[in-house]
């Protein structure tokens, strides 16, 4: 089975409890990846959800519940980029018009050699080198 990554909107909503049937749908796809060990995520992906787990959903985790859990998803697989990295990312930024930060995720799941990467922020079906976008919340 391939790894699956995990962006950060998708993670948030997974323990975001005011953000009703997204945060069922993202907590269920969440516990069945990592259930299955096909979790991946993302250096920055871990910043980022510290940063707006503890600050700007709806009920923020306290930095010691928020601590908890990067503990927990340094155990999936993780990509932590390098310095060329940065470059490879412009060019997929500039390949498929994507943000620089939509780039960073994309190459982490590139890199992990993941077949889906799992985002609200792409088009949904969209194949990007050899990852499909898919949107747990689209019916």
């Amino acid at each position: 089975m391939s790894p699956q990554f995990i962006d950060t909107n998708v993670l948030l909503y997974a323990y975001d409890t005011s953000a009703g049937q997204r945060h069922v749908r993202a907590a269920e796809l969440v516990l069945r990846l990592a259930r299955t060990r096909q979790a991946a995520i993302s250096v920055q992906v871990m910043q980022e959800f510290y940063v707006n787990a503890t600050a700007k959903i709806a009920r923020p985790l306290t930095p010691d519940a928020a601590l908890t859990r990067l503990a927990a998803f340094s155990r999936w697989q993780v990509y932590a980029p390098l310095p060329g990295d940065v470059a490879q990312a412009v060019q997929v930024s500039q390949r498929y018009r994507l943000s620089f930060w939509d780039a960073m995720i994309v190459l982490g799941a590139i890199r992990l050699k993941c077949d889906t990467l799992w985002t609200e922020d792409l088009n949904a079906g969209q194949i990007i080198e050899s990852v499909t976008v898919r949107n747990p919340f689209a019916d």
